[in-house]
C-alpha cells in the first residue's frame, strides 16, 4: 500500500494520466519496433539467416529426383510447387480431408503432414504414376465406370488411397472393424468404408467410390 495514500483507499490516477501513460508505451513499443527493422536491413549489422535446407533424393513415379528443399516444405507442396505434379490435391492441409493422398513405400500417407526431407530415398507414387489417359490403372477404370466422383477435386486422392488399402488388405494388415486377427482378411464392403474413412467427399460419393473398389478387389481376389 501507498504510505501516501489513505487507508483503505486504493491508488487514484486522472484520466489525463492514464492517457500520458497509455501514449508512452505506445511510442516505447513503436521506436523498438522501428529499431529492429532498421537493424535487419542494415549491412553493418547483417540480416536474418536464410531458412535452412536440406539436400534430398527419391523416386517419385519410376523417375529419380534430387533436390535441395527448406526443411519445413511438406512433401505435398514439394509435388505441386517444385515438381508441378497438380494431381494431388490441396484440402484442408491439415490431414483431416485426405485429398493429398500419395503412396510412399507402398504405404499411404497425407502428403501434407509429411516434411519432404524426411522422405530421403523412399519411393512415392501420386496419380500420375498409377497410369495415363491412354492406359489408365483398374481402379482409376474402375471409379469411371461407377461414377465414383462428382467434382472430382477428392478423386486423385480417393484412388490412391483405395489402391494402398487394397494391398494393405492383402498383407493381413488388421483395421479397426477386423474382428478375427487370425482368419485371412476379406475386403469386405464394412473392411472397406473404414479403411477409406480418412477419405472424405463432400460431394457424397461414397457409394459409388465402394462399389469402384469391389470390382477391383474382386478382379485381384
Amino acid at each position: 500500500m501507498n504510505p501516501r495514500t489513505p487507508s483503505g483507499e486504493g491508488l487514484r490516477l486522472s484520466r489525463r494520466q492514464v492517457l500520458i501513460g497509455t501514449a508512452g508505451s505506445a511510442m516505447t513499443a513503436a521506436l523498438a519496433s522501428t529499431e529492429i527493422a532498421q537493424a535487419a536491413h542494415d549491412p553493418k549489422t547483417g540480416s536474418a539467416e536464410p531458412p535452412a535446407s536440406s539436400h534430398v533424393t527419391f523416386t517419385l513415379n519410376g523417375r529419380r529426383y534430387s533436390l535441395d528443399v527448406d526443411n519445413r516444405t511438406t512433401l505435398l507442396d514439394v509435388l505441386r510447387e517444385r515438381l508441378h505434379l497438380t494431381g494431388t490435391k490441396k484440402g484442408c492441409d491439415h490431414g483431416q480431408c485426405g485429398a493429398c493422398t500419395v503412396i510412399v513405400e507402398g504405404r499411404r500417407i497425407n502428403a501434407c503432414l509429411t516434411l519432404a526431407v524426411m522422405h530421403e530415398g523412399d519411393t512415392i507414387t501420386t496419380i500420375e504414376g498409377l497410369g495415363t489417359p491412354e492406359r489408365l490403372h483398374s481402379m482409376q477404370s474402375a471409379f469411371v465406370k461407377h461414377d465414383g466422383y462428382q467434382c472430382g477435386y477428392c478423386t486423385p486422392g480417393q484412388i490412391c488411397s483405395a489402391v494402398a488399402m487394397l494391398d494393405e488388405i492383402k498383407a493381413g494388415i488388421p483395421s479397426h472393424v477386423t474382428q478375427d486377427l487370425n482368419a485371412p482378411l476379406i475386403a469386405s464392403t464394412e473392411e472397406m468404408r473404414e479403411r477409406m474413412s480418412g477419405n472424405i467427399c463432400r460431394c457424397g460419393a461414397y457409394s459409388n467410390i465402394i462399389e469402384a473398389i469391389q470390382e477391383v478387389a474382386g478382379e485381384s481376389a
